[in-house]
Formats: C-alpha cells, sequence, structure tokens
C-alpha cells in the first residue's frame, strides 16, 4: 500500500452538501461544505423536497471546488467515500447516486459509511493521537447513544435512548420558545442569558442501573410549563427556560458516560455529533470526567455539524482494514440504520 492515502469524501444526508478530501484519515486537505440553513430556517426546519432539490444543484460545484481547494485530480484520489446512511432518503440518493457515478467512471473504490461512524471520526481529524479502545457518546438530532470503539472499525452500542433523541428535544423546546431554527444553538445562546431555576421533571432517569437514555420526559415536561404559563396569561422567561432544559439534558447524559467509563475502566471519553457542539456539555463533561481520571475529547465546531471530512475519515480506516467497499453498481442509501 502506498505511504499516503487520499479518501474523497462525499456527505448529503440532511442540509448540507459537502465534499472533503482527507489524507490518511487525519489531515484534511478541503472540506467544503454548502448549507441551507438560511433555506430552511424560513419554513422552521429542514424540508426534505427542498433539501434534495439543493443538492442536486449544489454537489458538482462542491466536488470541484473541493479537488481544486486541495491541488488535486480525481486521479490523485485512491477512493470514494460517500455516506449512505442514515439521514433524509431523498438527500442521500443525490450522494450515493453522485459517488457511485464517480466510482464506477473512474474505477475508484467505493467505500460505504455509516453517517455516525463519521461523526466519531471527526475526533480523528482534531485529535491526531487519538486511538481506540475509548468510550463514545454520540448526541445528535437523531441519536443518544454510547459505545465501546474497540477499534477503528468495531464498536459495542452500550447504551441508548428508548424513546426521543437529545438533539430532538433542543428543536422541539426551541421551537415551542418561538427561537428560530436550527434549534439547539439558539437553546444555548438564551441559556446563557438564564438561571437554571426551574425543575421540569420528577423523575431520575439518570439514576436507572444502566446506560439508557429518555428524553420524551423531559422534552414534554418543558413543553406543557410552557403552555400552562401561557394559559394563566403569563409570558413564559425564555432565558431561564432554556437553561434549565439545557441542565437536566446535560446533567443526564454526563452521568450517564461517566458511569460508563468507570465500569469499563477507560481513560477516554469522545464526544461526537452535532450536539455535541453544546458548551455547557463539554464544561460539564470535562469537569465530571476530571473526578475519574478521564480525559474528553470533542472535535471542532465545523467537524460537529454534517460535514464530508468525517465521512472521508471514516472511510479511510474502513478503506485500510477491507471493510464496506461496495460495488457501485449495488449501493442502496437508507434512511434507518442500527448503531
Amino acid at each position: 500500500m502506498k505511504k499516503d492515502i487520499l479518501i474523497l469524501g462525499i456527505e448529503s444526508s440532511c442540509d448540507e452538501t459537502s465534499v472533503a478530501v482527507v489524507k490518511n484519515g487525519r489531515e484534511v486537505l478541503s472540506n467544503v461544505i454548502s448549507t441551507q440553513i438560511d433555506i430552511h430556517k424560513l419554513y422552521g426546519g429542514v424540508v426534505p423536497e427542498i433539501a434534495s432539490r439543493n443538492h442536486v444543484m449544489n454537489i458538482d460545484g462542491v466536488y470541484k471546488q473541493a479537488l481544486n481547494e486541495a491541488n488535486v485530480t480525481i486521479d490523485d484520489i485512491d477512493a470514494i467515500a460517500v455516506t449512505y446512511g442514515a439521514g433524509l432518503l431523498g438527500a442521500l440518493i443525490v450522494g450515493v447516486n453522485f459517488a457511485k457515478a464517480l466510482a464506477y467512471s473512474t474505477k475508484k473504490p467505493l467505500i460505504a459509511v455509516n453517517h455516525i461512524e463519521g461523526h466519531i471520526a471527526a475526533n480523528y481529524i482534531e485529535h491526531k493521537q487519538l486511538e481506540p479502545p475509548f468510550a463514545c457518546l454520540i448526541v445528535s438530532g437523531g441519536h443518544t447513544a454510547l459505545v465501546k470503539m474497540e477499534s477503528y472499525t468495531e464498536r459495542k452500542l452500550i447504551g441508548t435512548t428508548t424513546d426521543d433523541a437529545i438533539g430532538e428535544a433542543f428543536d422541539k423546546v426551541a421551537r415551542e420558545c418561538g427561537l428560530s431554527y436550527p434549534g439547539g444553538p439558539n437553546v444555548q445562546k438564551q441559556a446563557m442569558l438564564g438561571e437554571p431555576c426551574i425543575k421540569f421533571t420528577g423523575m431520575n432517569f439518570e439514576k436507572a442501573d444502566n446506560f439508557n437514555f429518555s428524553y420524551s420526559g423531559l422534552k414534554t415536561a418543558t413543553i406543557n410549563y410552557i403552555h400552562n404559563a401561557r394559559q394563566r396569561g403569563e409570558e413564559p422567561n425564555v432565558q431561564n427556560i432554556c437553561a434549565s432544559f439545557q441542565a437536566e439534558a446535560v446533567s443526564q447524559v454526563v452521568k450517564k458516560s461517566v458511569s460508563a467509563i468507570e465500569k469499563f475502566n477507560y481513560k477516554k471519553l469522545v464526544l461526537a455529533g452535532g450536539v455535541s457542539a453544546n458548551l455547557h456539555l463539554r464544561e460539564q463533561m470535562k469537569a465530571e470526567a476530571e473526578k475519574v481520571g478521564a480525559e474528553v475529547f470533542y472535535p471542532n465546531l465545523t467537524l460537529c455539524t454534517d460535514n464530508a471530512a468525517m465521512i472521508a475519515s471514516a472511510g479511510y480506516f474502513n478503506f485500510i482494514a477491507g471493510k464496506s467497499i461496495v460495488d457501485p453498481k449495488t449501493l442502496v442509501p437508507t434512511g434507518n440504520i442500527a448503531l
């Protein structure tokens, strides 16, 4: 195998069209992201049909820009990695079909990447010396889970959400508070101006004797608090609501994660997914992990959101392990994939 391996990554699972070139799984040569946030903000959330249409319009230009910024041609690329799931099916189809056509026409190997694998791999870009094994907390709009990363390509699920994901809860609370899309960052902004003085839930799910999560109760209790205040003719204090909701939401994942690394004797805890950008989560996780002698790792903010560099990184580790290499004529995008 040649000394340096260049992977072209393609990501289109939601509302970001992204193409990147990554060397040896760690060094980003380019990472072009065309976001649709301003478009979907008009509708209060992602509209799948609009997202798909914009992927079609953007992907070829993003691809050419990524090669240009990396100062390479497609001939220099060793393999193509693409997100084939999970995500919005129509959006995935655009990226997968583009990658299939590119791989078939250039005779490059095609690597099918699980979107969540990509979020975990973002940490390999940010932290050049990070290696498995470690525990990883995955927090996003669709996932809240704890996994044991036993190698770069092998993981074991040890806990997951029993109902709603933490990111979904953030988005729903943001909407009820009248905050614009995307909800998570706006809840954080309001929380920084408020006080966590409201107790929304009476049940301590984080004390359950397992590593599973639950956010349906917290989400519903927060929304009911807002509705009840308005029915009494009161204007809810959005800043205090956001601060209180965020504190409870973060407390659960922090306590569960720290319990997991203690039980399995890990000294490294990795955060992955869009919600890993939350500053309160980062601060609380670092403080509690330090108490048990563990170090916390997380990507920079750009790598927390959907991007193709993380897909290329995950693709690299699969490629050198000879895994997830697929026939471009038969790869099918999948909306839902088990962790």
